[in-house]
């Protein structure tokens, strides 16, 4: 049984109201509807494609790593990939296209798949340097175990280290660029704050990722802050002096999944399923851990989604 009520946890709304331009509805959290009752991902889907001009964003682009290259062989962008299309398509195109040096960071999955594993090594072996950071396993089936049943999604571990491993790694190794790929929040329909700028703030990461769960939980309930250090992102005062800078490459190019998923396959190795992933409507989509299905089963349950 999900120990906690979804509605007050989400600020979710007691009406249900559906986007009259697509199947999302107003249970998705931080989703927002206009006045013609068009949800902010339709909305944003809308605005890409008749008022964004590509090429001066890609000029964009280009100042930015200008500003951020070395010459002296260090790395000098951090780029989070499992392999994947998405990560994959970021690393190459700043390395081979734009000249970066990308030192690029995987989260261990909870469950890692076979193909997902298959997709990681054919990346790296298409010229990229990973670092795999992979945690406690006691730990991390505990911290899976207590999200399951006090937020209804087993994922909160993974979420943990895949927005926080980017970060310490960028601070311990003097890189200030993080270069993601999609910005889920406006692409997707969410918090639109960051909608019209390349950028996500730092504070931003508790609000839109980790459910309101403060630090206190987990201590309340068995795991130490030893525990929870791999987890945990380096303090504030560490990532503003490193000067770090998360970026989305959905910004600079018109981000589309499918052309992604052709890019690598022809050029990094990536290979999708035989057959569409679970909870998914695509063969290259949640290919990296066994209880991806889980996670949209349960988000079925607390938002019809």
């Amino acid at each position: 049984m999900i120990k906690r009520d979804v509605l007050n946890q989400y600020g979710l709304s007691t009406e249900v109201k559906f986007c009259i331009n697509c199947t999302i509805s107003n249970q998705r959290p931080r989703i927002k509807f206009n006045k013609e009752g068009i949800c902010s991902a339709c909305s944003f889907s809308d605005y890409k494609k008749n008022q964004i001009d590509w090429n001066s964003r890609e000029l964009e682009l280009i100042e930015l790593v200008k500003k951020h290259r070395r010459n002296d062989g260090s790395y000098d962008v951090i780029v989070p990939c499992s392999g994947g299309k998405d990560g994959s398509y970021v690393a190459h195109q700043l390395k081979f296209k734009y000249g970066m040096n990308p030192l690029t960071v995987t989260w261990a999955p909870l469950l890692p798949t076979d193909i997902g594993k298959a997709n990681l090594h054919n990346f790296i072996q298409s010229g990229f340097d990973n670092i795999f950071g992979t945690p406690n396993g006691i730990i991390t089936r505990k911290i899976t175990n207590l999200s399951f049943l006090h937020l209804g999604d087993p994922f909160q571990p993974f979420i943990y280290g895949q927005t926080n491993f980017p970060l310490k790694i960028a601070v311990q190794n003097n890189v200030q660029l993080i270069m993601y790929g999609e910005n889920g929040e406006v692409e997707y329909g969410g918090d639109m704050k960051n909608a019209l700028r390349p950028t996500r703030d730092i504070e931003d990461h508790d609000k839109h990722y980790f459910s309101g769960m403060p630090p206190e939980f987990w201590t309340e309930h068995g795991i130490s802050l030893a525990d929870m250090k791999p987890f945990m992102p380096p303090t504030h005062e560490k990532i503003k002096k490193n000067k770090t800078e998360i970026h989305f490459m959905s910004y600079y190019k018109q981000w589309d999944p499918q052309e992604n998923y052709y890019y690598c396959s022809e050029l990094t190795g990536f290979n999708p399923n035989t057959e569409r992933s679970e909870g998914t409507y695509s063969k290259y989509a949640s290919l990296d851990d066994c209880i991806d299905g889980f996670h949209y089963y349960l988000a079925y349950i607390k938002f019809g989604i």
